[in-house]
């Protein structure tokens, strides 16, 4: 594995030096940078092709706006992508990148942060590629807690393979594998990865790109694995599939902006609160006289519970007046992340066994013979 990353992503001198003098509480968050770069270095000499109007042509914008403010050197930032719309995100980004196959993009970016945690490790997948037949990985990825950055871009259908649906999918939704509706319950994203003991939990939407842009900073900030849905409109084959949360007229009543250590309002002027009745939210009306708004709930992103109670502002076949969705960081908690305890422990065993040779390796302490 050392040797494949070596000839992929470094050349050999530079490959040994950081490999021998690496310390394992470095962060790529404070890398140096390379000179003032600005948002357009970080777009490759690729054409884009996406759909005209494809949500994905304002997160790729969002992130390259980004990278720059990291101060990593575009040599030490590398995009991982599974089979979808969203996987062709590698190439449009002028840093490494690695095109992997279906579901598998969270498992090569573990091989990678792993052995080279002094790299900026990013995710970009679909609900599909995510949720379905890279669910497992995901999850392990997750709970393990290495220092790498999930977009899940969610359009809540198949659209690279046109149009079946999803894990994210709704019950009844009328698709080419679907003809009668979908008899699927849907993944709800935010609380499968906050049940996987997920340590950095956000939602964004394409349409709202300065708020996108915050959480996108968020996230790279984030040390430890950061898992930020966007929901993300696809025009061919689910257009209009998050209109209640992008509406003008309508958005500001069915969305939530959480922001820590605010209180939980929404509508047009904020009239609206969400309070907390035990462990049970509810909606109240800050226009009458019986609430105010020292009675709501005061979003603390440090609590897993709440996070829980807020990733269920979620249902399935979603109604107006149903609570409203929130947007923004719900789970920041700080927690050792994987590569820092791996390579404390390598060398803690190195310090204690001495460097083993490669017939130390093959033979090992147990032996047996087969008669």
């Amino acid at each position: 594995m050392e040797r494949l990353l070596h000839e992929l992503f470094t050349d050999t001198k530079d490959f040994y030096q950081t490999t021998r003098t690496m310390s394992a509480k470095q962060s790529t968050k404070t890398a140096p940078t390379n000179g003032n770069l600005k948002g357009k270095d970080f777009a490759s000499d690729q054409d884009v092709r996406w759909c005209p109007g494809c949500g994905d042509y304002t997160i790729l914008k969002q992130v390259q706006t980004l990278m720059p403010k990291l101060g990593v050197p575009r040599e030490n930032i590398v995009f991982v992508a599974g089979i979808g719309c969203s996987s062709r995100f590698p190439y449009y980004m002028n840093t490494y990148g690695l095109h992997g196959i279906h579901g598998r993009a969270t498992a090569i970016a573990t091989g990678l942060k792993a052995s080279r945690p002094d790299l900026s490790v990013w995710v970009t997948t679909g609900d599909g590629d995510c949720l379905s037949i890279g669910g497992n990985h995901f999850i392990h990825l997750l709970r393990r807690n290495l220092d790498i950055n999930i977009l899940m871009f969610n359009n809540e259908i198949y659209g690279l393979t046109k149009g079946q649906y999803s894990p994210t999918s709704h019950v009844g939704h009328v698709t080419k594998t679907s003809p009668m509706g979908s008899l699927d319950s849907p993944f709800n994203p935010l609380t499968l990865a906050l049940g996987a003991n997920g340590s950095f939990v956000a939602r964004a939407i394409d349409r709202d790109p300065k708020h996108l842009q915050e959480i996108l900073e968020r996230s790279a900030g984030h040390k430890g694995t950061s898992f930020l849905e966007i929901y993300q409109n696809c025009v061919v084959f689910n257009d209009g599939a998050f209109q209640p949360w992008t509406d003008k007229e309508r958005k500001s009543n069915n969305s939530i902006y959480i922001y820590d250590e605010k209180p939980l309002v929404f509508g047009k002027e904020d009239e609206y609160g969400i309070r907390l009745d035990g462990h049970k939210p509810e909606i109240v009306d800050l226009r009458s006289n019986e609430w105010s708004v020292n009675d709501l709930w005061v979003h603390d992103e440090k609590d897993r519970n709440k996070a829980f109670i807020l990733s269920r502002f979620f249902e399935d076949n979603w109604v107006e007046g149903a609570f409203p969705r929130p947007f923004g960081v719900l789970l920041a908690e700080e927690r050792a992340t994987y590569e820092d305890l791996l390579h404390r422990q390598i060398a803690a065993a190195k310090e204690r066994l001495g460097e083993p040779g490669l017939e130390d390796l093959l033979s090992g302490e147990e032996t047996w013979e087969v008669r």
